[in-house]
């Protein structure tokens, strides 16, 4: 990995994407969302500021426990220009995510859990089937896989279900 001496304070594009591993056209559409900035020369070619180092690692982990990029957006923008995003800043902004991503955990399990179920079932109809009706809101009250939106009171329709023979249908 390329050196770059310590009076360099402004990095070419180049420059920034061999030592922060992300392609050029990675660090151009990371500018394009405003999650990194450059200055242009004279000669219309981007500089990089070595903080920006730091902010591309912040984005490229974020982006790996499936952080959205506006997300990551909103939370480099509590960060003061011109600074190299510090430990510190790392755990305060990350913390914001824990939940997001423990709910994201129980989900993945979840599904690991009951997959071998649906597997063995075959049909991925199930009225109650954890992996094509999660958290299944209408079941109590009205089974089938079409549910039409309540209008003023009334209760929601349901569309006979697609896997069952038309002799077998209710009405």
């Amino acid at each position: 990995m390329p050196q770059i001496p310590e009076k360099i304070h402004e990095l070419t594009v180049g420059q920034l994407a061999a030592r922060s591993g992300a392609a050029v056209s990675a660090l151009h559409f990371y500018e394009s969302k405003g999650l990194i900035s450059s200055r242009r020369t004279a000669g219309n070619q981007r500089r990089y500021s070595r903080d920006t180092l730091r902010r591309v690692a912040f984005v490229r982990a974020a982006q790996r426990v499936g952080i959205p990029l506006a997300t990551i957006r909103e939370v480099l923008a509590e960060l003061p220009e011109e600074r190299t995003p510090t430990r510190e800043d790392w755990a305060r902004l990350s913390e914001t995510w824990r939940a997001e991503l423990d709910e994201r955990i129980k989900q993945l399990n979840r599904l690991r859990d009951h997959l071998t179920d649906c597997i063995g079932c075959g049909c991925l109809s199930l009225d109650t089937c954890v992996l094509s009706n999660p958290d299944d809101a209408f079941g109590e009250r009205q089974s089938g896989s079409r549910l039409l939106v309540e209008h003023h009171g009334q209760k929601p329709k349901s569309r006979p279900r697609r896997d069952t023979p038309p002799a077998h249908r209710g009405s």
